[in-house]
């Protein structure tokens, strides 16, 4: 199957990552493990996470997706076999909306992080959200010692903007810091304007990778939600009414069509639109069975040829 680097991290990783946000929140623990199970038997190999997944779940304080996570990899011993990608720098209290990554909380959140997963190291760390309020250098530094100390491999970020990741990545080569090898932006055939005009041509100009999150508009582009009367077939259904319009509807339509002339689903033709993208370097998907999951993967062996990439893009114009 094939592998893409991530970035100059010296990760490679097949372009189809597993969302872990569902473990502990849409999935009890153990479809979590049949997800998992199923998606390493079938070839893949990296799932993200974050040290804040599951807090919103009534009950939960944080960290359940870890801990399903580092279970499984207990369980199964097979560690070697799955990339491990989490993040770190929201707040764990739903009380607390500070965005954290100063140098103290990241090599605290790191410790807890590693002790979830049960594992002796992470090896694509995040930095979840911007923190205006520690200087980047004190960041990056935290990062250094991680690195150094063997309990990460490489770092990257999530919901930067364009001038905070140049900036991020102009100190990192003035102070012989890591840097940031993968960005982690909101990327999907109906959401695509703030990364191709801002984020993209740093991204490119940097040779950082970049894993699309909302790969599928919060399920929209699944085909399943098309009226206001859909939105209540699951928990992120209120989240996608803002996509019901008239563009909404033509994206639909075109990955109907193109779904139907490749005997497969919308929501596959729609990730294999994000991988054929020469910046992406995988989408991220979740899935809450084993055959949802398995016919979205279908998606890294889908080649869509050019007229249809450019029918689709066409088609989500904005």
């Amino acid at each position: 199957m094939e592998k893409r680097s991530l970035g100059n991290s010296g990760i490679s990783i097949v372009p189809f990552v597993f969302g872990g946000n569902v473990f502990g929140w849409t999935i009890d623990e153990r479809n979590s493990f049949q997800l998992l199970d199923a998606f390493i038997d079938n070839g893949l190999d990296c799932v993200d996470t974050a040290d804040v997944y599951s807090r919103w779940v009534p009950g939960n304080k944080g960290g359940e997706s870890e801990t399903i996570i580092g279970r499984w990899l207990k369980n199964t011993g097979k560690r070697n076999n799955v990339v491990i990608a989490t993040k770190v720098g929201s707040a764990m209290s739903p009380n607390d909306s500070r965005k954290n990554l100063s140098k103290d909380y990241i090599i605290k959140a790191a410790e807890d992080s590693l002790r979830r997963l049960q594992t002796d190291h992470i090896d694509l760390y995040q930095s979840h959200y911007d923190d205006l309020q520690t200087p980047v250098p004190e960041t990056l530094e935290a990062y250094a010692q991680l690195i150094k100390e063997g309990k990460v491999r490489a770092i990257g970020t999530s919901n930067f903007g364009a001038d905070r990741l140049k900036e991020s990545l102009q100190v990192s080569k003035e102070l012989n810091l890591p840097g940031y090898v993968s960005l982690q932006p909101e990327y999907n055939l109906y959401d695509r304007e703030g990364y191709e005009k801002d984020l993209e041509p740093v991204c490119q100009e940097n040779s950082v990778g970049v894993i699309t999150y909302y790969s599928l508009a919060s399920g929209f582009l699944s085909g399943k939600y098309r009226s206001e009367a859909d939105l209540n077939k699951s928990k992120r259904g209120q989240g996608i009414k803002k996509y019901l319009n008239d563009r909404g509807m033509r994206i639909l339509d075109a990955l109907d069509e193109v779904a139907k002339n490749y005997s497969t689903t919308p929501a596959t033709v729609a990730l294999a639109w994000v991988i054929a993208r020469p910046s992406v370097t995988a989408p991220i998907a979740s899935a809450t069975s084993v055959p949802q999951l398995l016919e979205l993967a279908k998606a890294v062996e889908l080649k869509l040829p050019a007229e249809v990439i450019h029918q689709l893009t066409e088609a989500s114009a904005y």
